[in-house]
């Protein structure tokens, strides 16, 4: 499944999921216009129309949802592998407190998704993936925006998730 591209990066997701989870007071975006909402109990909105990423994410439930401070957080995640995954692929991770970056860095996919249970290469296929998340009590109060863009080795998207939380 696609989301094991994104469950690769479920820790930085976790803490995506934990600040969207704090949803912006008027729910408005920094990044601009999004795509539709990802299937399930998330706060996450695919950046575009995902009909051409390399996976389709078909449903992402987090339990608490929204997350909270302090407590575990669940992740469950289903969806289908298009192509097969290959080391090379990367993440491209944007985490925003306001205006302020905290985190612009790229992660190599392949050497993340071992937090899920998977290695690289990830042949095509359905996938099931769950995860628990203990997330830190001390949040700074605030808009938190992610960006999380997600490429395969030949720089073709994979998928691309954003998440506005307030804290």
């Amino acid at each position: 499944m696609h989301f094991s591209n994104l469950i690769a990066v479920l820790p930085v997701f976790a803490s995506l999921s934990a600040a969207a989870a704090l949803k912006s007071p008027a729910n408005v975006s920094i990044l601009g216009s999004t795509g539709p909402e990802v299937p399930g109990e998330n706060p996450l909105k695919f950046c575009s129309k995902p009909s051409e990423d390399l996976i389709q994410i078909d449903k992402v439930d987090l339990v608490p949802n929204p997350p909270l401070p302090g407590q575990t957080l669940s992740i469950s995640a289903a969806g289908t592998v298009k192509k097969p995954i290959l080391e090379g692929s990367y993440i491209s991770l944007s985490v925003k407190y306001g205006y302020i970056k905290l985190i612009q860095q790229e992660l190599d996919l392949c050497e993340n998704v071992h937090e899920v249970g998977l290695e690289c290469p990830i042949a095509p296929g359905d996938l099931l993936l769950q995860k628990e998340v203990d997330l830190p009590k001390a949040i700074p109060p605030g808009k938190y925006t992610v960006l999380a863009n997600v490429y395969n080795q030949d720089d073709d998207q994979i998928t691309c998730l954003t998440a506005n939380a307030q804290v």
